[in-house]
């Protein structure tokens, strides 16, 4: 810390020391200047003086109050005032009092406002210049009465300066507060929806891959004596699906590997051009599906793909757990003007809501839904199983018309 900063930092811990060391300095120009008188005659010229002892009992006594202007600094300037006053009708010749005075209207255009400041200046001001120019023994126009004016004008006009500029350095300090507040709680937020996200999208991978696993391991173990080949088959079916659910955690994890981490998989997020694939998977692990699409050749922006996606995986996976072993799924993807809607059926004969196992299944496609400005339906159908129904925007609906993803 350089010596300046240091002198700062322990006028701040010690403003009364301060003070007392300004109430001396200011003493000592009074008396200085009380011992000079100025003359004006051909050419002006200077000479020495004796001051009143009057005078320089008010001197000390206006000095002394300047120790205490922080506290109350309307109650120093009524004092300095009024000695100033006593000065200008008793002495003779002049002495420089009304310094003091000068000093004190400072410290309160400094601490208060602006209108005090013009209030309280033009006051003291009219009463210093009014007592010196009324009662001294010099004529009202001199030099001296109307230097009264210019000094009080000074201090109360430096004072405010002083006061607008501390106030303009908390006003640009509180708003640099505010911003980096704002900067962190955004950056948790955002920290907070990317790790929804990643747990959406890990338990809609892991979900519906380890479904498949369990229902193509249940059949292996079933067949395994009677039927081997159908048995090796299932088995290749379980092989396969955690093979893929591996590469999709693999995916999704490597997007939290930091800049130092070996590279992460480049493997593009998966969306409807998949979807015959997914509907194979569920059909290999004896799924009926039926899968009707009128939206080929629709370019749609990679969050909205994404969570199509995901929401007809989480459905199937639905299906699969709860509608029962003859269920039969179908699943349609329509493009409706500046949407697209997504439609899964099902007419299982089992008891079990999707949403009622505790399993985060149905809440992960609301919150996708949610986040693209969509609607989701679901419940169940008239005459047995469930219905999902989803319309996702393809075209954001915000008034800025920017795309979100």
């Amino acid at each position: 810390m350089s010596t300046l900063a240091r002198a700062k930092v322990q006028a701040k811990a010690h403003p009364l020391a301060v003070d007392a060391v300004l109430a001396a300095g200011v003493l000592a120009c009074m008396v200085a200047g009380s011992f000079v008188e100025p003359r004006h005659r051909d050419t002006v010229s200077w000479a020495l003086r004796t001051p009143d002892p009057l005078s320089l009992v008010l001197m000390v006594l206006g000095a002394a109050a300047l120790v205490f202007r922080r506290r109350a600094p309307m109650t120093v300037l009524a004092l300095t005032g009024t000695v100033s006053v006593v000065e200008s009708v008793t002495g003779d010749p002049r002495t420089p009092v009304a310094m003091s005075a000068v000093i004190a209207l400072y410290t309160v255009a400094s601490t208060t406002d602006r209108p005090t400041t013009w209030r309280v200046g033009l006051l003291t001001t009219t009463v210093l210049t009014g007592a010196a120019m009324a009662a001294g023994p010099l004529p009202w126009y001199a030099q001296e009465n109307l230097g009264i004016v210019a000094w009080a004008g000074i201090g109360a006009t430096a004072g405010d300066a002083v006061r607008s500029r501390r106030a303009f350095i908390q006003a640009i300090r509180e708003r640099a507060e505010r911003a980096e507040r704002t900067r962190e709680e955004e950056a948790r937020r955002r920290v907070a929806e990317e790790r929804l996200r990643i747990a959406r999208d890990l338990h809609d991978v892991v979900a519906h891959h380890i479904a498949l696993v369990n229902v193509q391991a249940g059949v292996a173990a079933h067949i395994m004596d009677k039927r081997p080949d159908q048995a090796k088959e299932a088995l290749a079916h379980v092989r396969e699906a955690s093979r893929s659910a591996l590469n999709e955690l693999r995916a999704t994890v490597g997007l939290l590997r930091q800049s130092g981490d070996p590279e992460a998989p480049t493997e593009p997020a998966p969306g409807l051009d998949r979807l015959d694939e997914l509907a194979g998977t569920f059909r290999n692990a004896g799924l009926r599906i039926e899968v009707a699409r009128t939206d080929q050749g629709s370019a749609l922006p990679a969050a909205v793909d994404l969570a199509a996606y995901r929401i007809i995986q989480e459905a199937l996976t639905n299906v699969q757990k709860h509608a029962g072993p003859h269920a039969k799924a179908e699943v349609s993807v329509v493009r409706v003007g500046p949407n697209i809607e997504i439609t899964v059926l099902d007419d299982g004969s089992g008891d079990a809501d999707p949403g009622s196992g505790g399993g985060h299944g149905l809440l992960g496609m609301r919150e996708r839904v949610t986040a693209l400005r969509g609607t989701l339906t679901t419940g169940p159908r008239y005459g047995g199983g469930f219905r999902i129904h989803a319309i996702l925007p393809v075209k954001n609906r915000t008034p800025t018309g920017e795309d979100p993803a």
